[in-house]
């Protein structure tokens, strides 16, 4: 046996009557009230931590260079020394200490490249060990 709708079964659709309630509304604003400063927090957070990577990368790579070119023109025997690159936009600080290592003849180069991101500092530090009864 087939049951067919009839159309007095199906009640007739208003089409102006159709629209939020007060309430619902209320609980979309309240929502929305907490979902965008939590939304727009993470989007800054993420957007520091982007930069702070880009800029340790390059950091990291600035460190190595000077540190290798120190090394070679044997710049690391004198005293600390410190100075400033400009790399893009960007300025890097750095400073080299060498120092005793142990009770061996060896000394320790250190690099230290700070950088700033949305007014904090950071840095990156490289260092290695160098035979220093060649002197």
């Amino acid at each position: 046996m087939r049951f067919k709708p009839t159309s007095s079964n199906i009640p007739p659709v208003k089409l102006g009557r159709r629209a939020f309630t007060l309430a619902e509304v209320l609980a979309a604003v309240a929502f929305m009230a907490i979902v965008i400063p939590v939304s727009v927090h993470g989007i800054r957070i993420a957007n520091l931590a982007g930069q702070v990577a880009e800029r340790k990368g390059a950091a990291s790579r600035l460190a190595d260079r000077l540190l290798n070119e120190l090394v070679v023109t044997e710049q690391w025997k004198t005293s600390t020394q410190s100075g400033s690159v400009q790399e893009g936009p960007y300025q890097y600080r750095w400073q080299l200490k060498s120092e005793a290592w142990g009770r061996e003849a060896l000394r320790q180069v250190s690099l230290v490249v700070t950088f700033a991101v949305q007014g904090r500092d950071y840095d990156v530090r490289l260092g290695t060990l160098l035979d220093a009864s060649q002197q």
